[in-house]
């Protein structure tokens, strides 16, 4: 049984990455009735404009409307926690709507402006990176969780803190989006090096040896899409750092740990041992067809990487590298996850508390199920079932699922803000013009700050 988890959760963990990054297709018009075994029935409705879509908190007793995306993922793991809930609680359903992440924060922005949050769900899922964003302009339409009974120690403090606004809780984390390093290990032993000399360093320990990984094999040690300010914003929150103030005040042109990071990209894609590709697609290809040692992103890139049987053995999974001389550097960040957040118009606060509190805040049953669909938790007790401790024969033989659950734990949290997105992109955007056009990067820091600041209204 134990072999069969394992075997399951690496055939189907390539949903991971759309899931994580709030991915899913758009919904048909068709409504699909699927049973959560005996008790739990859970109505999945497609998403979509003009698709029929489950409004308003449900009128049964022991019912629950749900706002989610993405079948195999998502809409899984709400249907099995269901299931796992109704053991207890006979006759208890969720009805879910399937919309996508977009067409949700359009729904809810839609509804505080027409003044009528009737039309909102009991439960929704939102992205962490959004969360901030919809909780500051619209704090109506959520359910403020801090003394609910949910023990929100025991996730992830970083997790917990996107949907965290002014002390109190509007959310209940779910996915795990701990950042990993994944190496070849082949690549490695070619330079003289194991997995172990990549874990727990720094980065200017990481440079020299992707020097030597590049002449010993011909190929760079990282990928990355160019233009995307992944890796910097990955690198930003493994210090602690954002780039915003706790104020709320714009954090780039003064931030003490931007300008070395982008230095840091800058000078590996100079050397060789980073190089950027045009989009997403080439960016999973140069993984897969071994034309670089490694890839650092968010723990749901294990689905891309797995894609690839004929590699199985052949990568490892360690922690990313800290920023040298940065107070609070750490080897743990995060890129990508969600929430789920209980609504204002919820009619049954109690059942829908109890409902999360018993399953994504409460068991391990819920996390060792869905751990088959690629859903790593934040949820600490979950790292320490079984199902999270089986050796993953792709990754060497290693307990990666373990591994990222403690990883988690230690990642620093950030500031995201209602402007985040303004953020990064104008991060994005002076990194390629720093990286493709010679840029001044001073310059180019200073721009990103008064194009926020321009955007915020300041």
């Amino acid at each position: 049984m134990k072999r069969k988890i394992v075997a399951v959760m690496l055939a189907s963990t390539m949903v991971l990455g759309l899931a994580a990054c709030g991915g899913g297709d758009a919904g048909t018009t068709d409504t699909t009735d699927t049973t959560g075994g005996d008790d739990a029935t859970a109505t999945t409705e497609a998403g979509g404009d003009d698709a029929d879509v489950k409004e308003g908190s449900s009128d049964d007793e022991n019912t629950l409307t749900v706002w989610t995306w993405d079948p195999n993922f998502n809409i899984y793991a709400i249907d099995k926690a269901a299931e796992i809930y109704a053991q207890d609680h006979p006759g208890f359903k969720v009805e879910v709507s399937e919309i996508q992440s977009d067409d949700i924060e359009t729904r809810l922005t839609t509804a505080v402006s027409a003044g009528d949050l009737s039309t909102l769900p009991d439960i929704f899922l939102m992205q962490d990176n959004s969360f901030q964003k919809y909780a500051t302009n619209y704090p109506e339409i959520f359910t403020d969780l801090t003394d609910s009974g949910i023990d929100f120690s025991q996730f992830s403090e970083a997790k917990v803190a996107y949907s965290t606004l002014d002390g109190k809780n509007y959310g209940i984390p779910f996915d795990n989006g701990a950042v990993i390093e994944c190496l070849r290990t082949d690549m490695l032993e070619k330079a003289g090096y194991t997995i172990d000399d990549f874990t727990d360093i720094t980065w200017s320990d990481f440079m020299e040896k992707a020097k030597v990984v590049k002449e010993k094999t011909g190929q760079p040690i990282l990928t990355s899409q160019a233009g995307s300010p992944d890796l910097v914003m990955e690198m930003l929150q493994s210090c602690g750092q954002s780039l915003f103030n706790e104020d709320g005040s714009v954090n780039i042109k003064d931030n003490k740990a931007l300008k070395p990071i982008l230095e840091i990209y800058q000078q590996m894609v100079a050397d060789g041992t980073l190089v950027e590709v045009t989009d997403w697609d080439q960016y999973i290809a140069s993984i897969n067809n071994g034309t670089v040692a490694g890839v650092i992103n968010g723990c749901w890139i294990m689905a891309s990487i797995v894609a690839n049987d004929d590699q199985s053995g052949q990568w490892a999974v360690t922690d990313m590298p800290k920023l040298d001389d940065v107070d609070g550097a750490t080897n743990y960040s995060n890129n990508g996850g969600s929430s789920w957040a209980i609504t204002s118009n919820c009619k049954k606060v109690d059942l829908a508390v109890d409902f999360m509190n018993s399953t994504f805040a409460g068991s391990t049953e819920f996390y060792d199920d869905i751990i088959t669909k690629g859903a790593l938790s934040t949820w600490a007790p979950a790292g320490d079932s079984e199902a999270y401790a089986q050796p993953v024969e792709f990754f060497g033989g290693d307990a990666v699922y373990a591994k990222i659950v403690d990883f988690s734990t230690k990642i620093p949290s950030n500031i995201t803000g209602a402007f985040y997105y303004d953020a990064r992109d104008a991060v994005g955007v002076a990194l390629s013009n720093i990286i493709q056009s010679g840029a001044d990067m001073d310059s180019e820091i200073q721009t990103a700050q008064e194009t926020v600041e321009f955007n915020m209204g300041g």
